[in-house]
């Protein structure tokens, strides 16, 4: 339940449009559900402005399956991250109403939850390589699924500098920037030079071996002499997203 829903309730119960009895049933069981396996935050986004989300890796299918039915059963956004396609196929054979995202490995449902528009402007999503769209594309769907309007640019990595600068001007209308590098991660440097957006830079564990599973890139970016970047954690698209709508929130 988000804002925006919880104001359309109350004002309906003003109204007369909603009994006592059905304000109560919408409303019970709020903030907190306790199941088997997991404790439910359905006040998360009234609280923070974002809806509870699931982390995946390490769940088995079953608690998987139940935390999302109870999920599906408010009126709420789905999105749970870091399912892996044999975990989807499982929970979407028990659970109809998902839809799995192989790329960025989601699963998402409740989209008629959604809220709306709940950016003052748009984010643009830049990614170096094809092989860092897993997480560009978790941070694409996560802001997307929160209410913010985004413009990817993908493969647009400073081996080829010409490909990032000729999205000069789309940069410089942004409100908030993520910018998704593996190897050297260069690439949120050279965008913060460009921009005087806000940039969210995310390291990917792309490269060889001396990248040490995205380390080289996360130290890169933590080492940019560009001011107004700040950096999240290894192929941490989700965090991403979550600060881009953070700053980007009307």
């Amino acid at each position: 339940m988000h804002e925006e829903h919880l104001k359309t309730l109350l004002e309906r119960f003003r109204q007369g449009r909603l009994s006592q009895e059905e304000l109560l049933s919408r409303l019970r069981g709020w903030p907190l559900e306790t199941l088997a396996t997991a404790c439910l935050d359905h006040h998360r986004q009234v609280r923070t402005g974002l809806p509870e989300a699931v982390y995946g890796e390490g769940k088995n299918v079953e608690q998987l399956v139940e935390i999302l039915e109870a999920m599906l059963a408010r009126e709420n956004v789905v999105l749970a991250t870091r399912i892996s396609p044999a975990k989807a196929m499982a929970v979407c054979n028990q659970l109809p109403g998902l839809t799995y995202h192989d790329t960025p490995r989601l699963l998402t449902g409740n989209l008629q939850w959604k809220a709306g528009d709940q950016g003052r402007g748009t984010v643009c999503i830049v990614s170096a390589g094809t092989s860092d769209l897993p997480v560009a594309e978790e941070a694409r769907i996560t802001l997307e699924l929160f209410g913010h309007q985004v413009e990817p640019v993908y493969d647009a990595g400073v081996a080829g500098l010409h490909r990032i600068l000729s999205h000069t001007r789309k940069l410089q209308s942004a409100s908030v920037i993520i910018v998704v590098a593996g190897m050297e991660g260069a690439l949120p440097s050279v965008v913060a030079g460009m921009t005087d957006a806000p940039v969210v830079a995310v390291p990917t564990s792309v490269g060889y071996g001396a990248g040490a599973g995205g380390i080289s890139a996360l130290l890169g970016m933590l080492n940019s002499c560009a001011p107004g970047l700040a950096v999240v954690n290894i192929d941490n698209g989700f965090g991403a997203a979550c600060m881009a709508a953070a700053i980007n929130r009307k």
